[in-house]
């Protein structure tokens, strides 16, 4: 087999993994913030994530040190993807179910999209692109009419601000470093972004979390072992190598199935809410995901046979 289309081949086994990891790490994380400060898990999570990583490449498969232009390049992604990416919706999941959490972050191919829009301010969404955002917020829309009670709570609100802007920054971060891998070795980039991500999560830690009381029980080292090797080390990795390879409006598909194993489980381990109105919601919000990442592949074609005519 061609080495092209092995990678190609191992990309796409990798986007497989994500979908199946990254959907069981919402319910894991709730697990372990609601007996520990959130920040303060989503910062020990990466950096020992992250020191593993790297140091397996460094120590093992005897990588170069990348220059402090890659590092600073990787500390800013890492703050994205990681400090809040992944560090607000960890303090936004002790007020915030994760099957809802996982929901609102499938809309980051949306973002995406809408992102790339509006940067090519030339190009206008189609139809089916304005069609697809459309039914997509009505998913949301309609998800959230189950949970109408919660909003009285502010913390709740501030949750749910706080997942939508973690969904934003990922989508970002998933740009940038698709579009400027510098050649480097994405493995070590997913590393060094977590490592940094998880070091920016300290800040928060002391100004928003509370350091009077922590105590580490068993659930919270399970949580955090299984975060670490499965959803950083393990999915992160996946998905650096898989940005890497395919284009973003594929490596993003894992969207589709992550709130649909992170709704079944939250409602089968903590008894999350599950009705007939929030599998309606969830099909609504994929089918919306679906037509914006479908007319933006034939807005692209498009205008790639218009550029060669």
């Amino acid at each position: 087999m061609p080495l092209v289309k092995r990678e190609i081949v191992i990309a796409y086994v990798c986007l497989a993994g994500i979908c199946l990891i990254w959907g069981t790490t919402f319910l894991v994380m709730r697990i372990g913030v609601m007996s520990f400060p959130p920040f303060l898990f989503a910062a020990i999570r990466q950096i020992i994530a992250g020191l593993l990583l790297s140091g397996f490449l460094f120590l093992v498969k005897k990588e170069s040190f990348p220059s402090w232009n890659v590092l600073r390049i990787q500390a800013f992604r890492g703050f994205l993807l990681i400090t809040c990416g992944n560090g607000l919706v960890s303090w936004a999941e002790v007020f915030v179910p994760s099957g809802l959490a996982a929901i609102i972050c499938s809309t980051m191919p949306v973002m995406v999209i809408l992102i790339n829009l509006t940067v090519n301010r030339s190009e206008l969404p189609n139809w089916i692109i304005t069609l697809g955002v459309v039914i997509g917020l009505s998913g949301i829309v309609l998800v959230f009419s189950e949970y109408l009670a919660d909003f009285a709570n502010p913390n709740y609100r501030i949750g749910i601000i706080l997942i939508f802007l973690a969904t934003f920054t990922w989508a970002i971060g998933s740009m940038l470093t698709q579009r400027k891998n510098m050649n480097s070795s994405p493995f070590l980039n997913a590393g060094m972004q977590m490592l940094f991500g998880g070091f920016f999560c300290l800040p928060f830690s002391f100004f928003f979390d509370d350091l009077s009381n922590v105590v580490i029980t068993s659930e919270v080292v399970l949580a955090l072992s299984y975060l670490i090797i499965m959803g950083s080390v393990a999915a992160f990795s996946m998905y650096a190598y898989t940005l890497s390879k395919l284009p973003i409006t594929i490596a993003s598909l894992y969207s589709y199935i992550n709130p649909l194993v992170a709704v079944v489980l939250g409602w089968f381990v903590l008894s999350e809410k599950l009705n007939l109105k929030i599998g309606l919601a969830f099909l609504i919000t994929v089918l919306g995901i679906y037509l914006v990442n479908y007319g933006y592949q034939r807005q692209q074609k498009k205008r790639y046979e218009s550029s060669n005519l």
